[in-house]
């Protein structure tokens, strides 16, 4: 694999001459993503302002290349670094398509006249990011998603060997967020270019990194690969939760169970009861969860927002004992919800739950939770 691309040594950043973050030492290199997470305020912009020069170092340096960015000019950084920050560019006059046609200008020469051929560039770019619709239009009149992708076509268009982003979904809807992801995700395939970001979104941030560097407590805490970095132990101290979880295996976060005597008892499964468990906890309503293998899908949600969850270990069959406890919790509850449309052979502890709930009548629809708990009381 290549040398690093971009890098940093012995830095220290901050305002006003008093350092934030001291000796910090990360790199990416070409055909790499690498992700700065960590909570607000933590530093992760001022890290990126420092290592491109909107900021001034307080110690240390930034390689580029292999050479001190320090002792380049900006044009010839320009030819190897774009920039996407999160600042609102002010582009009076301009339409989309000129902004974007910036990005040529580090080779333009003095007069900025683009060619035949930087125009065609600039027009692959706006369609690189489906930006056709508005380029045309006054950039200061579209909106704040639409400015965030002409800027990325900017970037792209300036044919760099490396790309640092500040928070580059921001402003967008879920769609353009997955499109911008994959852009850089095929730039690294593709061109072999580097990219050095900040990502608010932990399940983005996740699926989308070779290599993750997490920020907190005014100092780098640790660098590694996604496998390393997103457990559910590590993420949660990382960003000091006290409310909620958060799952690895999903990438998301869960809310805080609700404490109490659980008012039903939700028999699940293969995904069919993690709706209902958010409903239920939505709601304000405890609840208890059962009878799930510890490998199903399920199971992590049930373990976060149900006050109890009865399991069974992977890949072992339903036991007794596991019955009867799901039985009795079942039982002290005031209904009983059934995800399921049918039982396999592994699962007639369930089907067994389900038939002892309807004889007691206390099975519930899913169709009718919001009747019965609107608002948390009781039907």
């Amino acid at each position: 694999m290549d040398t690093w691309y971009i890098r940093t040594e012995h830095m220290d950043v901050g305002y006003d001459g008093v350092p934030l973050i001291r000796n910090i030492e990360i790199g990416v290199r070409r055909g790499e993503i690498l992700t700065l997470i960590g909570p607000n305020g933590s530093g992760k912009s001022t890290i990126l302002k420092s290592m491109i020069r909107q900021l001034k170092l307080l110690a240390g340096v930034v390689v580029l290349d292999g050479e001190a960015m320090a002792a380049m000019k900006e044009g010839d950084i320009a030819k190897k670094m774009a920039i996407v920050m999160t600042e609102r560019l002010r582009a009076e006059l301009m339409t989309g398509e000129d902004v974007v046609a910036t990005g040529r200008y580090p080779y333009t020469g003095r007069l900025g006249i683009l060619t035949a051929a930087d125009k065609q560039k600039v027009r692959e770019a706006v369609a690189l990011v489906h930006g056709e619709d508005f380029a045309d239009r006054p950039f200061s009149q579209i909106s704040d998603g639409q400015r965030q992708r002409l800027l990325l076509a900017r970037a792209v268009c300036q044919e760099p060997e490396v790309i640092v982003l500040d928070e580059p979904t921001s402003f967008l809807d879920v769609k353009h967020k997955l499109e911008l992801l994959e852009i850089l995700k095929k730039l690294v395939r593709e061109r072999n270019v580097a990219v050095l970001m900040s990502l608010h979104e932990l399940d983005l941030a996740q699926k989308i990194s070779d290599r993750v560097v997490c920020v907190a407590n005014n100092a780098v805490d640790r660098c590694g690969t996604p496998e390393e970095i997103f457990t559910n132990e590590y993420i949660e101290a990382l960003y000091g939760m006290e409310a909620g979880s958060y799952n690895a295996l999903f990438g998301s976060l869960e809310m805080g169970r609700v404490a109490g005597a659980p008012r039903a008892f939700v028999i699940g499964g293969a995904g069919r009861g993690i709706p209902v468990y958010r409903a239920l906890q939505r709601r304000g309503v405890p609840f208890a969860a059962g009878i799930l293998a510890e490998n199903d899908v399920d199971y992590a949600v049930a373990k976060a927002l149900a006050v109890e969850t009865v399991a069974v270990p992977a890949f072992a069959p339903m036991d007794e004992g596991a019955f009867d406890r799901a039985k009795a919790v079942m039982l002290g509850c005031e209904h009983v919800i059934c995800c399921l449309d049918g039982f396999g052979e592994l699962n007639q502890n369930n089907r067994q739950l389900r038939d002892e709930a309807a004889v007691r009548g206390k099975i519930l629809p899913v169709s009718r939770l919001s009747e019965l708990w609107t608002g948390g009381g009781a039907g």
